[in-house]
Order: structure tokens, then C-alpha cells, then sequence
């Protein structure tokens, strides 16, 4: 039996990109996020999610240094990580998939420190999807510290 793995789909620009199931709390749309003075340009606020308190992070601005142009297809992508729970923002949410093994290449960049969150790519008969492992993105981020001892203290605040 070929080994599949499980992953939502997603568009930022005109990129395809997919995060492995096992990361992902929910898809939801873009509701209520308050914007923070002082935090990284790629933090758009923080939200509340099923009772907590995340940052919500614009995908399109990290990858590409744009900020993104939400509309009615644009979602945020609530993930787990070991480091904390994060919002993506991403254009569309467009679909989970299995992707069987074999068709998972690696990337040659993975030892390049800015895309070291990048872990593969899916060629699928017309498609090119990126793999994107949420725990190294989260590491790579500048100021994900100061992030975390926001959220921290947050959380503290708010019991």
C-alpha cells in the first residue's frame, strides 16, 4: 500500500502551498482580528479562535512582501504548533487532498535558512503544490519570541 499524506491545500498569490493535516484546528473566515502597534509587520492582530487567543499571521506578506487583499475567498488557517497556536492568513483555502509519497519531492532550498520551512514539493499531473511544515515556519519568523510572550501574557491577563 502506497503511503499518502493527508493535506489542506491552499493559495497564496497565484502559489499553491499545503500544510499536512495534523497541523490544522480549523478554516475559518476572517472575523474580529485586532491589530497590535509594535509587532512585526507580518502580524495583522490577534483573534479568538474557539475561545483562544492566536496570532493571526499574513501568509502572502511573509513569502512574498505583500500584504494580502482579503475578499470573500480569503481564510485564515488556524494551526498547532509545539511553539503556539497561529492564524495564517491565506487567499483561499482551496481543498484537502492525499498526496501519495511518491509523488513528494524534496526541495534543494531546505538548507537555505529562510525557506527551511519549505520540506517538499507535490507534482501533481498539472500542479506544483509546496509543502510547508508550520513548526519550522514558526521558527524561522522574526520576532516570534516577542510573539509568544505577547500571547503569554495574554493569556495570564485574561484568567
Amino acid at each position: 500500500m502506497t503511503e499518502m499524506n493527508k493535506v489542506v491545500v491552499f493559495q497564496v498569490g497565484s502559489e499553491e502551498y499545503a500544510i499536512p493535516i495534523n497541523y490544522v484546528i480549523s478554516i475559518e473566515r476572517i472575523e474580529g482580528i485586532t491589530p497590535i502597534p509594535h509587532l512585526p509587520s507580518y502580524v495583522k492582530g490577534i483573534g479568538k479562535v474557539r475561545g483562544e487567543l492566536i496570532p493571526a499571521i499574513d501568509f502572502q506578506k511573509i513569502l512574498y512582501d505583500q500584504f494580502i487583499a482579503e475578499n470573500e475567498s480569503t481564510r485564515l488557517i488556524v494551526l498547532k504548533t509545539d511553539e503556539l497556536s497561529i492564524g495564517v492568513f491565506v487567499n483561499d483555502a482551496k481543498e484537502i487532498i492525499d498526496i501519495p509519497a511518491s509523488q513528494l519531492k524534496q526541495l534543494g532550498l531546505v538548507a537555505y535558512d529562510k525557506t527551511s520551512y519549505f520540506t517538499g514539493v507535490a507534482n501533481l499531473d498539472s500542479r506544483l503544490i509546496t509543502i510547508i511544515n508550520p513548526s519550522l515556519l514558526v521558527k524561522s519568523l522574526e520576532g516570534i519570541r516577542e510573539i509568544q510572550e505577547f500571547m503569554n501574557n495574554e493569556k495570564e491577563s485574561s484568567l
